[in-house]
């Protein structure tokens, strides 16, 4: 990639993400600083793969997790300008078979006890986790362990099954009344097929990767790149900052030959070059060298809280400070510590093993750091890159 001259000094953040490395917290990363539409820093660290010291590269491929999301969203709103639908659509007016949904009570001792939805579900509270899904995984409730049960997610269905299994399936809350992380974002995928009338896949190449030229991005790593795919890691003990790391094992369900389940919340891998030509589309506004992907104002509503007044943004046991929620995306109201004002309107996500993305509009800058650790959605190096390069950027400025 084409790397600006500038006057920023990004060293402290380098020798910041350098410590992580020498600490033994994570292998290796790549990152990227994108100003006024300019790359004006591209660092690697460490190795792809500890066990061969093979190199993190511009080409190096990455299991994306939840920065999938953020490509989801901008394939639903595509398909909002081309008129397939009304972001307060009920889901049901496309998806009957989720209908007359039950909620499971507060207070409920078994799955059974459940009350009316007070309203249906609609696309909007799909798009900001407020609908009434959950996700299985972070077991807050009796709903997660049915989705764990019914395997929701298991990579060798499909969409359609997706919807099937949650067809009977109670909500986790009334929708709108909170923001729970879900699996929302896979049935906005599922939507895109009905609307398009094309698999999910066939309408991200089309319609985004295509046009931006992500030639390394998709939902399995062919055989002839899979000595691109960075080995994937986890500290022996999760609660430990020093422990060692030790690789994990690809698996049966992993992303080495293709899956039935094209997940919108989590189902792509792709480069750092690849997400860059993504992130960069999202700066200026929907415009690209090569066309339009979105229009200004479909950007500019990704970007915009469509969270009711005084839901917070909220994981088990953290509520994210300051942060409302657009469509597929987290929105920062105030600097978090260390940070600059220039940080106040970011809008950002990650993915589960460590790949970071954020957009600071006001600003004019974005930060892309990607690594291979689960669990990495919040590790604390994602964050010194943030406030390490915040602070380069201002200490730069004439």
């Amino acid at each position: 990639m084409d790397i600006a001259d500038s006057p920023y000094d990004f060293s402290r953040m380098h020798e910041g993400i350098q410590a992580f490395i020498d600490n033994g917290q994570i292998a290796g990363a790549n990152a990227v600083v994108l100003k006024d539409d300019k790359v004006v820093d591209y660092t690697a660290w460490g190795f792809a793969d500890v066990a061969t010291e093979g190199p993190i590269e511009p080409d190096t491929i990455f299991r994306l997790f939840s920065n999938t999301k953020i490509v989801t969203s901008v394939a639903v709103m595509c398909l909002l300008e081309d008129g397939c639908f009304d972001l307060d659509d009920p889901v049901e007016k496309y998806l009957p078979q989720l209908a007359n949904r039950q909620v499971l009570r507060a207070d409920a001792a078994n799955l059974d006890d459940t009350e009316a939805a007070s309203a249906p579900p609609t696309i909007r509270q799909l798009t900001c986790h407020n609908a009434g899904f959950s996700y299985g995984f972070l077991q807050q409730s009796l709903v997660d362990a049915s989705y764990n049960k019914r395997l929701v997610q298991d990579p060798g269905s499909t969409l359609t099954d997706m919807i099937d299994k949650l067809a009977d399936l109670p909500l986790a809350y009334q929708p709108g009344s909170r923001w729970q992380y879900s699996v929302s974002t896979d049935i906005l995928a599922r939507l895109v097929e009905v609307w398009s009338g094309q698999t999910f896949g066939e309408f991200l190449s089309a319609r985004i990767f295509g046009p931006l030229g992500m030639r390394d991005t998709g939902f399995y790593v062919p055989v002839e790149k899979h000595d691109r795919l960075a080995s994937n890691y986890a500290p022996d003990n999760p609660l430990d900052p020093d422990s060692r790391l030790h690789h994990v094992p690809e698996g049966p369900g992993g992303y080495l030959k293709p899956r039935a389940l094209e997940s919108g919340g989590g189902g792509l891998t792709g480069t750092i070059t690849d997400y860059l030509a993504f992130i960069r589309m999202l700066v200026n506004e929907g415009a690209t060298d090569r066309g339009r992907i979105l229009k200004t104002e479909s950007i500019q509503t990704m970007r915009t809280s469509q969270l009711p007044a005084g839901v917070a943004v909220e994981l088990p046991n953290w509520v994210m400070p300051d942060t409302l929620f657009g469509i597929g995306l987290a929105i920062k109201t105030v600097p978090q510590p260390g940070e600059t004002a220039a940080a106040i309107g970011e809008y950002h996500w990650g993915g589960m093993a460590g790949t970071h993305s954020w957009v600071a509009p006001d600003a004019k800058l974005a930060g892309l750091i990607f690594t291979q650790r689960l669990p990495g959605f919040w590790h604390p190096f994602s964050h010194t890159f943030k406030r390490l390069t915040y602070q380069a950027i201002e200490n730069g400025q004439p």
